[in-house]
């Protein structure tokens, strides 16, 4: 959720870090802040509001090759300048960044402030600066001896973390600790960096090391050594990224939520390559062989995920039960583990997270995995928690997503929960290869529709100025439409802040029509051709009572609603199943639009972050 950039080396440190901030702030934060080892100790400068205000702040350059940044989202403490990241200790000798939650930090706090430690602001952070001040005393300066604090500190501490430290008593290494938080180092030659994604550290090298679990690392110019939770050195594999930059540039967009609707039918291709035929030993997704057994025998799926992603769930849950005959319950990942779930050895969890990383996703997968179930991943993030954790990961190839709002990242989902479908059918004898073959041309035609409702773009936006100036929306829609309506109304009211609702069509009538009047938009999602006729009826029932209808509709079925809406958006017709792909691509323009319109930050919405590491 916040976003961590470090950096030592021959280099000055300043510009490098802002830049890496610069390039994490997709992540959503309300402060910023870095901090600067040099000649003159740990200088420290850091404010509430966007990293424009920091950058306007340094009007003098911080000299120094050692560098720390951060940008916070809150939640302990309002947004403020002194709640702001870096945090030092009492002395100012040491400046400390960190992600996460210190759940036993009022514990800590009241035994620090007995020994007569000053804080100096409302956050859970700050006790860890204390912490590793306290476990500092009397030690002789060097790396080994903050390794050594930083280490003792992070056993005081319970919760999530991901950290980093740095002391004027080794002025050329930062000490980094992990816990639930993702943090990722970039290797250089004769110099290193930390972030804790990976577009901070991609102007600089393409070589990482992905952080585990309880371990801690020490970075120094000439190298990293990297501990495991025992304390003992590990050997750890580099990854080689295949990325560019550029991925991260908004390319002559507006914004990142723009580009990356754009990149839609790029992303979708991406997403099914190599997964369109099938290999000589009769698999779709060969990564799933080792869960073959498990999958003939499932009794259960449970697919637990948050917000979009949770969408994304509800639409493969309807393709896994249609195709594949098991039963899926879909979970909202925040709710899954404090209800006692039946889950067990005969079930599968079915975890989907655009990032990988999303703490309620996590503890959800944990409770599963505790339990006894067997684990499948649906990421995009390579090398994240989630990835790593479910016994088999199959990723969604969307690329770096930048705006807080996912678009790309939620169509690929949906394609690669079809393709998971269509294995399980397969792996449980319900689907031959005749079949298959048959479905997967109608699969690898999506990117090329998708380009093609990329194309509603100028009446979605002429629509989109009358949107702008009401109050409220509702969305409806039966089946799969209803699942689609779910994320059109999220896009609209993240990024737009209007307020909006989605019902299954056929609920109006129970209530929500009294919300019906004169004027206030109502957008109908109709793309299943056998609940066409009743959606249609639902739709009447709005015209009746003066509702402004808008109905997102598959070509083949466009001339039928024609009459009963003031506009009529086409997409491309594809197996019913696969629709909610092209049907999104209308209501993610229509937030878009309605935002920019409105004059929202579009990329970062107020008090939203991209990736909500975070209970």
């Amino acid at each position: 959720m916040c976003g961590i950039m470090g950096y030592t080396g021959p280099r000055q440190a300043m510009n490098l870090v802002l830049d890496g901030l610069a390039r994490l702030e997709y992540r959503g934060y309300d402060s910023a802040g870095i901090a600067i080892l040099g000649p003159g100790g740990v200088q420290v400068e850091k404010c509430e509001g966007r990293l424009v205000r920091l950058v306007e702040r340094l009007r003098e350059h911080l000299p120094g090759t050692l560098g720390l940044g951060h940008t916070r989202w809150a939640t302990h403490g309002a947004p403020s300048d002194a709640n702001a990241h870096p945090h030092q200790d009492c002395a100012g000798d040491l400046a400390l960044v960190h992600n996460g939650i210190i759940e036993n930090y009022l514990e800590v706090k009241a035994d620090l402030l007995g020994q007569g430690h000053i804080f100096s602001s409302e956050t859970d952070t700050e006790v860890a600066a204390h912490l590793v001040e306290h476990h500092l005393r009397g030690a002789t300066p060097g790396s080994e001896a903050l390794a050594q604090a930083v280490r003792a500190a992070i056993g005081d501490l319970r919760g999530a973390y991901a950290l980093a430290v740095a002391w004027t008593g080794a002025p050329d290494t930062i000490v980094a600790a992990r816990q639930d938080s993702p943090l990722i180092i970039g290797l250089g030659h004769g110099e290193n960096y930390l972030a804790s994604d990976i577009p901070a550290l991609l102007p600089h090298t393409q070589r990482v090391l992905i952080m585990e679990n309880g371990e801690l690392a020490v970075l120094r110019p000439e190298g990293v050594t990297v501990f495991d939770a025992a304390g003992q050195p590990r050997e750890v594999q580099p990854i080689e990224l295949d990325m560019e930059p550029e991925v991260a540039e908004l390319a002559g967009y507006r914004h990142f939520m723009e580009k990356e609707i754009a990149e839609q039918p790029d992303a979708i291709a991406a997403a099914m390559r190599g997964r369109l035929s099938i290999d000589p030993a009769g698999r779709l997704l060969p990564e799933l062989a080792s869960l073959a057994d498990t999958i003939r025998g499932v009794r259960h799926v449970y697919a637990v995920a948050c917000g979009t992603a949770y969408h994304a769930g509800l639409i493969g849950g309807h393709i896994i039960e249609r195709l594949a005959g098991v039963p899926v319950l879909c979970e909202v990942a925040s709710e899954f583990r404090y209800r006692r779930p039946l889950i067990g050895p005969s079930d599968l969890c079915l975890t989907i997270s655009q990032s990988g990383e999303t703490s309620d996703t996590l503890g959800a997968l944990r409770e599963a995995q505790r339990l006894g179930a067997a684990s499948i991943g649906v990421v995009n993030v390579v090398g994240s928690s989630v990835a790593r954790e479910t016994d088999e990961v199959l990723y969604t190839r969307a690329g770096p997503e930048i705006a807080v709002a996912s678009t790309k990242a939620y169509t690929t989902q949906i394609v690669v929960l079809s393709l998971l479908a269509m294995e399980i059918a397969r792996m449980r004898g319900r689907m031959d290869d005749d079949a298959t073959r048959e479905i997967l041309a109608s699969v690898a035609k999506l990117p090329g529709q998708a380009a093609q409702a990329l194309r509603t773009s100028p009446v979605v936006e002429e629509y989109a100025e009358q949107m702008a100036n009401h109050r409220d929306a509702f969305f409806i829609g039966r089946g799969l439409d209803f699942a689609v309506c779910l994320e059109g109304q999220l896009k609209l009211k993240e990024i737009s802040y209007l307020h909006a609702e989605a019902y299954p069509a056929g609920e109006l009538k129970h209530g929500t029509l009294a919300l019906i009047e004169d004027g206030v938009p109502v957008v109908a999602v109709i793309t299943q051709p056998n609940l066409a006729d009743k959606s249609i009826n639902n739709v009447r029932e709005v015209l009746a009572r003066g509702g402004d209808v808008t109905i997102v509709a598959r070509e083949d079925l466009v001339e039928l609603v024609r009459p009963h809406a003031a506009r009529v958006w086409s997409i491309p017709a594809t197996l019913d199943w696969l629709q909610p792909v092209l049907a999104a691509i209308p209501l993610q323009l229509l937030a878009y639009h309605v935002a920019r319109i409105r004059g929202c930050d579009v990329d970062k919405p107020r008090n939203l972050a991209k990736s909500v590491t975070v209970e």
